[in-house]
């Protein structure tokens, strides 16, 4: 049986009678862009918190960031969207469980809470690395300045570190974008979903995922040159990416 192609199939009218498919796909792209930044900066503010914690001079919360690090890397990010959609509200107070499942855009925050978590524990990692690939010189010389020790990660040791690991940093900023398809399962409408759901009412399955593929491509591809145009900025000098 041969295919049908129609590329026209983007300017026709959605069965909503209001929007276009291209329309939908839009809208897909949009809660795609809003999730996966609201989870970055989650995960970048829990991944520095968790990562100094490794760092810390106390074995206890050494082992408390480790252990952190273990639960939300180790077990599936699927399984966790699902625990959070599902059994997190079963876990609450009757009163809480209710307001969060009656939330207008439920699939959002859970969705921005699980890849927030999941990712904070790979973020956490680098920074921790990042900060332990920095002579240990530069912690003696912010004490021996008078600075107390968290004067010294916020001035010294943290501010040099985000630069060493600037480019994984990278590489999790694309995953997010591309995890963020698994938010389909718990019913957002991202960009995969609209995808699937344009094929599922016009049966053109090749075209709504071309082109829901050529978008991921093209926003990746922007992320991967605004975050080079940031590494060359703040490389540290006599770097691969610094001034020579």
């Amino acid at each position: 049986m041969n295919y049908h192609w129609n590329w026209a199939i983007f300017g026709e009218l959605s069965p909503d009678g209001v929007h276009t498919y291209w329309q939908t796909l839009l809208s897909g792209l949009g809660w795609t862009v809003a999730t996966s930044l609201t989870a970055w900066l989650m995960a970048l503010a829990l991944g520095l918190a968790v990562g100094t914690l490794r760092t810390l001079p106390s074995p206890w919360l050494r082992r408390l960031g480790t252990a952190y690090v273990e639960l939300f890397r180790n077990v599936p990010l699927l399984v966790q969207m699902f625990l959070w959609f599902f059994v997190m509200p079963e876990l609450l107070p009757p009163a809480g469980g209710d307001w969060l499942k009656a939330l207008p855009n439920a699939p959002f925050v859970t969705a921005v809470n699980c890849l927030g978590f999941f990712t904070s524990a790979r973020v956490a990692v680098q920074v921790t690395a990042g900060i332990e690939a920095l002579s240990g010189g530069q912690r003696l010389a912010g004490l021996a300045l008078g600075l107390s020790l968290p004067q010294t990660y916020r001035h010294v040791l943290l501010p040099l570190a985000l630069r060493v690991v600037l480019p994984p940093l990278a590489s999790e900023f694309l995953n997010i974008i591309k995890n963020s398809s698994v938010a389909l399962t718990i019913g957002l409408m991202e960009l995969t979903a609209s995808a699937r759901a344009i094929q599922e009412f016009s049966f053109q399955v090749f075209e709504a995922f071309s082109a829901a593929t050529l978008i991921y491509v093209v926003a990746n591809l922007l992320v991967v040159w605004l975050m080079h145009v940031l590494e060359r900025r703040l490389a540290l000098p006599g770097t691969m990416g610094g001034a020579r």
